[in-house]
């Protein structure tokens, strides 16, 4: 009887234990060890693989068959076209919403607001490449309809993800617009709001939904679907809420 009971354990364990791969956004990438942690107090033997990257770049990598699992991207445009092609099996849901700050590691005088970036002092100006980072287009949206961009194009350099605009902007620009979620690093727990950050007017902006999907090769992945519904859950929330995102 109690080689029968160890049995069945060992086969449950064999059965729940396992992995799974995630394509992250960047941006959340500030968020995600918090919720790997969270996950594994309820999946302890579930292994979570983490690829961070643009939104662009992974719905790229996922259209040539890159195995993940899992696509947490920065917008709703890209789990909607990967949705589209049958190569997601469940309809795209926003998880969250992201925001906008302003970042330097020089104290400014942020009481101007975007309208900053205008003055003479700021040479560079990193920002994230909007051709393939959600947070990049809503960067440049900010800065056209505050009728700035024309003059501060020639100042802007532009990173891979938005990620790498908070390196940028500490190693080579005077400024970034960076996702808000990245002050919330232990990293950038110096820098104070007011002195280095500020928040950019949401009104400039279109929200910045992101979308969680899961990929057509995890459509029998008991691990895969539990990670997905956790995404969704008040922890979840309540945890990305710590990192300054807002949450439907």
């Amino acid at each position: 009887m109690i080689k029968k009971i160890v049995l069945l354990l060992c086969l449950s364990f064999f059965a729940n234990a396992g992995e799974i791969t995630v394509a992250l956004a960047a941006n959340v990438s500030y968020a995600i060890d918090e919720l790997k942690s969270e996950f594994n107090k309820l999946y302890p033997d579930t292994k979570v693989v983490v690829t961070l990257g643009s939104s662009g770049k992974l719905t790229a990598q996922i259209k040539s068959g890159a195995p993940y699992d899992l696509f947490l991207s920065a917008n709703m445009a890209y789990p909607n076209a990967l949705y589209a092609d049958g190569l997601a099996v469940t309809r795209p849901l926003i998880y969250a919403q992201g925001a906008l700050a302003l970042f330097s590691k020089e104290k400014l005088n942020l009481s101007k607001g975007i309208m900053l970036l205008e003055d003479t002092s700021i040479k560079k100006i990193a920002i994230a490449n909007p051709e393939t980072a959600p947070y990049g287009k809503a960067a440049i949206q900010a800065m056209e309809k505050s009728e700035i961009y024309k003059n501060v194009e020639p100042k802007l350099i532009y990173a891979e993800s938005i990620s790498q605009v908070v390196t940028f902007t500490l190693l080579e620009a005077n400024i970034g617009i960076i996702a808000k979620s990245s002050l919330y690093s232990k990293e950038m727990a110096a820098y104070k709001e007011g002195v280095n950050w500020s928040d950019v007017d949401p009104k400039l902006y279109t929200p910045i939904d992101q979308g969680i999907v899961l990929l057509d090769q995890a459509k029998s992945n008991k691990e895969a679907a539990a990670f997905y519904t956790f995404m969704l859950s008040a922890k979840a929330k309540e945890i990305l809420l710590k990192y300054g995102y807002i949450v439907p």
